[in-house]
């Protein structure tokens, strides 16, 4: 299993994967927002989308968990 993780604070924006989708290492997971700028967080390994721990608008801090691949 691995964790991705938010590489710093700010708002999700944009969930572009769901719960039992296949990922591929660096396909973006979530879109945050902070001070307008948009963040894109990658995968950091393939896999498929366990679960995502986040929801679009949700606040996430640095290293917040914010979906788990197996």
């Amino acid at each position: 299993m691995n964790e991705v993780k938010a590489s710093m604070a700010g708002s999700v924006w944009k969930i572009t994967v769901s719960a039992g989708e296949s990922v591929e290492e660096g396909q973006d997971v979530v879109i945050l927002e902070s001070m307008k700028m948009e963040i894109p967080i990658a995968a950091e390994s393939g896999g498929i989308i366990k679960e995502l721990k986040v929801s679009e608008g949700d606040f996430v801090n640095e290293g917040d968990v914010i979906a788990i691949i197996e």
